[in-house]
Parts: C-alpha cells; sequence; structure tokens
C-alpha cells in the first residue's frame, strides 16, 4: 500500500488516508479506499470555527497515559493539528473519514441502480445488505489493531442499518483494554460540525457544509446496547446538547 492514500492535504478535498508500514495493513475496498496515515492537512470549505472544553477528551488521554507507542484510529479528516498532537505523543494515527467514505458508497451505489437490474439485484441493495457491503470495503483492518478510537459524532449521521454492524466491527478492531471517544447529540444538530484537537481538553468545533443529514438521535438505552462489550467509563454533557461518553473495551 503506498504511504500516501487518501490524506487531506490542501483546500476542498477529503480526508486522504494514508498508512506507514509499520502500521497495520489495511485492503483496499471496492472504492479504491484503504487506510490512513499520518501526516496531512485538511480544510473544508466556508468553516466557522469555535472552540469547546472537552471532559471527555481530558478522560480519554488519561486513559492512555503510560501506554508508550499505541496506535489510534481516528474516524474523521486528517486534520494536521490532531495528527501532530497524537504524533508527538508516540502514536501512530490512523484516519479514516467514515461519513465521507459512506457517501461516495451511497453515490456509486445510486448509480448502480439506475442501471437495468434484475431481481436479485435489487436483493441486494436492502439496507442491511449495503451495509454488509460497505464494511466488506471499507475500515479493513486486522482484529485488534488499535488501542484507541476517535469516532466523534459520526454514528448520529449513519444510517441505522449500518451503526449497528460498525460498533461490532470497530468493538474487533479494537484491542482489549482499547479506549473510544465518541460523542452524541441529544437533539439534532442545526449544523454539520467537525473536530480536531487543540490541546489536553480543548477541541476546535469547525462548522461547514453538510455531508450527511443527521439522523434520529440515539437514546442512552441504544448507545448501551451498541456499546454492550465495552464498560461506560464516564459520561458528559455539554450546554451545547452533545455529551461525550467514554467506552473501554
Amino acid at each position: 500500500m503506498s504511504f500516501l492514500n487518501k490524506l487531506g492535504i490542501g483546500n476542498g478535498g477529503h480526508a486522504t488516508r494514508e498508512r506507514a508500514g509499520s502500521l497495520p495493513k489495511a485492503r483496499s475496498g471496492g472504492n479504491g479506499h484503504a487506510g490512513a496515515v499520518a501526516a496531512g492537512t485538511h480544510r473544508e470549505p466556508e468553516m466557522r470555527e469555535a472552540t469547546r472544553v472537552s471532559n471527555g477528551l481530558k478522560e480519554f488521554l488519561w486513559n492512555l497515559d503510560g501506554l508508550g507507542r499505541g496506535t489510534l484510529l481516528d474516524l474523521g479528516p486528517a486534520w494536521q493539528t490532531t495528527l501532530n498532537f497524537f504524533i508527538e505523543r508516540g502514536f501512530r494515527v490512523t484516519s479514516d473519514d467514515v461519513l465521507r467514505d459512506w457517501k461516495e458508497f451511497q453515490a456509486t451505489e445510486l448509480a448502480n441502480t439506475k442501471k437495468a437490474l434484475t431481481v436479485e439485484d435489487y436483493a441486494e441493495r436492502t439496507p442491511e445488505a449495503l451495509a454488509k457491503k460497505f464494511l466488506e470495503q471499507n475500515l479493513q483492518y486486522p482484529a485488534s489493531s488499535f488501542d484507541a478510537l476517535l469516532l466523534w459524532d459520526s454514528l448520529d449521521y449513519l444510517e441505522p442499518a449500518l451503526v449497528k454492524p460498525m460498533v461490532a466491527h470497530l468493538t474487533e478492531i479494537l484491542r482489549p483494554g482499547g479506549v473510544v471517544l465518541a460523542m452524541f447529540h441529544s437533539k439534532k444538530p442545526e449544523a454539520f460540525q467537525r473536530y480536531r484537537v487543540m490541546d489536553t481538553n480543548t477541541l476546535q468545533v469547525l462548522s461547514t457544509t453538510m455531508i450527511l443529514p443527521a439522523q434520529k438521535p440515539l437514546q442512552n438505552r441504544e448507545i448501551q446496547e451498541l456499546f454492550g462489550r465495552f464498560r461506560s467509563v464516564k459520561s458528559f454533557v455539554g450546554r451545547d446538547q452533545l455529551r461525550e461518553n467514554l467506552f473501554v473495551k
């Protein structure tokens, strides 16, 4: 796999992912996507920037303290500031922008459905079948590849048929004792946001052009069921209707 595969550099395009040779190797998917890693910048158009105190990030880092040269999977764009923050702490970082990948996958499948299809072809395009196909083409890392996972608020934007199998898949590629930082909106967000790490307890929040529409907010019971194989360490609720959850496998 090439060193630079999909790392976002410059203005516009989505996060290019890239993997260094020492990282868990990813298999290229049918849409040409592979794992991502190490350094790069990403800038999306029309961004409005703000900051928020993140107690979840602080707790996330506390759980990783003393790990040494760990591996981290960031499921957002490959922001240079976030990459530098973790690389300076000895982590090997992989960026894999799952929301943009899902959008591109949907666009490809929609184009395919406009062709002449058989009954069997339509049967393979149920929400469940598409979710399975997406995971067979994306996030293809060996089991127990990562010590930490930045999930952000990705689950709030993915179709329900994909959420459960994706969490199950992510659980497998996380090592025992691995840590997940996830965010959940208590109501549908008014703006689409991205996040990057500024310091040990501060996130920069970037409101930008919507990639995917928000789905119905997940309730606490649904979240607990999704992460049933984890123990929830702490949950932090902010004034911005965004709660941060920390899960340890």
